[in-house]
């Protein structure tokens, strides 16, 4: 289904509820919250505040010892009605009349008649949603794997299905559009919550492979990412409700004022953090399951070429763990093609001269590839790259000059937290790539999987500045309107 449709079946249900609100509204039906009141309907009395008032009482019964009234709307206005009964006990509650006839219940946008239909609208809108996210999803992932959409629509699953999730007392007790706004705002900051000890053990776990990270492989700002991620999350969780219990202890300004601008500043601030974090949460997540995913994946056993991504080597020449690895990871892959399809392929070990290296990166896997076996025939050098976007730009030229132009099957390998970035900047240059990943250390790969995280992101950051922007002006939106409901 097209992002269109969908905001015209939005629109559409938006009439709806409107349209059954405004008719059903017209009357309202208020049972009185106390019980086993004494007498009968006839023995209580009804007063109103202002007069003449914008409804009128039309029915009142008595059942089970509780006293309800029916009220139809006059003109749009606002007033206050008081019950006195036998014992000279009084009830006093406020009427809401809208400019279309519609009463609510206590606030302006409090319960009314018909607002049963706005959790059901909500649920079934985003049910929809859901539905249609995953059928792109899957229709994507069908496609290739290495997309940044495939980041987006995954996280906006988790994200659209935690607010789902969060109707679901919405469903059972919500009637205005209060209740709506509210039950939305916490679904979003729940899911927050709810990941917290998740984020937390892992903050911890990230601090100590930071550790020994930096201990094994030097105090650099990139070996301190995932460190600085984890304590990023957890403050980002902790902060709004730190600063609600300070709003509430403090003497700087009144929070306990329901009509002032306190609270609702204070609202706006915590529900606004809270879904940035959420958001932020659920792309985090989805990029490390499909980083998990292309790291696992097996390509088809059709290729005619691999590409061996290269990184830094030994200052004798020979390979780091690191490199080794994927170099392993290709001769691997070559000989289950081998088995299975009897077709061999050729490699290209790509990667240039750094300052500090005594021969190129391509050059050591050529030597570690010929110690192994390889016939140089099998053998497709290239040796002036200096990042991955040039490994794989530079790769791509030499096999389409080696293929006079036609498509040949071609896969990576490089270390498994990087496959599925390097299939993103593979498939953004037009190259059709399957990769497989070699194994890295534990305490790297964890902070090595923050760090393609963080480069996602940036790769996306306009996009990503967009949503997060969008949906700080719903929040916003969101508690002006609570704000406006408490004050009118």
């Amino acid at each position: 289904m097209k992002t269109k449709h969908l905001l015209l079946i939005g629109l559409a249900l938006v009439l709806i509820c409107f349209a059954v609100m405004t008719v059903m509204g017209r009357t309202c039906v208020y049972t009185l919250r106390t019980v086993n009141m004494p007498g009968t309907a006839e023995d209580y009395t009804v007063t109103f505040d202002p007069e003449p008032a914008p409804v009128e009482l039309v029915d009142r019964a008595m059942e089970d010892g509780r006293l309800t009234l029916t009220f139809r709307s006059i003109h749009p206005g606002s007033v206050f009605f008081e019950v006195a009964g036998p014992e000279n006990s009084g009830y006093l509650e406020k009427l809401y009349v809208h400019r279309l006839g519609a009463i609510s219940v206590d606030t302006l946008f409090g319960p009314m008649r018909g607002g049963r239909i706005l959790p059901i609208a909500s649920s079934a809108f985003l049910a929809l949603l859901l539905w249609t996210i995953i059928r792109r999803y899957r229709a994507d992932m069908r496609r290739t794997i290495y997309q940044y959409r495939n980041i987006r629509n995954l996280g906006w699953i988790i994200f659209v299905a935690a607010l789902l999730l969060g109707q679901v007392q919405n469903l059972l007790v919500g009637n205005s559009i209060l209740d709506q706004l509210t039950s939305t705002m916490r679904a979003a900051s729940m899911f927050s919550y709810f990941a917290f000890p998740v984020a937390f053990v892992v903050s911890i776990l990230v601090a100590f492979t930071s550790a020994r990270l930096m201990r094994r492989e030097g105090r650099t700002w990139r070996n301190m990412l995932g460190l600085i991620l984890g304590v990023l999350i957890c403050l980002g969780t902790l902060a709004p409700t730190v600063l609600g219990e300070f709003s509430q202890r403090t003497m700087l300004f009144d929070a306990h004022n329901e009509r002032g601008a306190a609270l609702y500043i204070i609202m706006a601030i915590t529900n606004g953090m809270l879904t940035i974090v959420t958001y932020l949460e659920c792309i985090l997540l989805s990029t490390i399951i499909l980083s998990v995913k292309a790291a696992r994946h097996i390509p088809a056993f059709d290729k005619d070429y691999i590409i061996i991504h290269g990184c830094q080597i030994k200052k004798d020449g020979s390979l780091t763990p690191l490199l080794r690895g994927r170099a392993d990871a290709a001769l691997e892959f070559a000989k289950r093609q081998r088995e299975q399809t009897g077709k061999e392929l050729v490699f290209v070990p790509s990667g240039g001269q750094g300052a500090d290296e005594v021969i190129s990166e391509a050059e050591a896997i050529r030597r570690y590839l010929l110690e192994r076996g390889v016939p140089e025939s099998q053998i497709l050098l290239e040796d002036k790259s200096e990042n991955t976007e040039a490994n794989l730009r530079n790769s791509a030229a030499l096999i389409r000059e080696r293929e006079g132009g036609a498509e040949a099957g071609i896969a990576i390998a490089t270390t498994n937290y990087h496959v599925f970035r390097a299939g993103l900047l593979a498939e953004e240059m037009g190259v059709h790539v399957e990769g497989v990943g070699g194994k890295t250390r534990t305490y790297f790969w964890i902070n090595a999987f923050v760090r393609e995280f963080i480069a996602t992101l940036f790769s996306e950051r306009r996009r990503h500045a967009l949503i997060v922007a969008l949906l700080t002006v719903l929040t916003l939106l969101g508690v002006w309107t609570v704000y406006l409901s408490a004050v009118l």
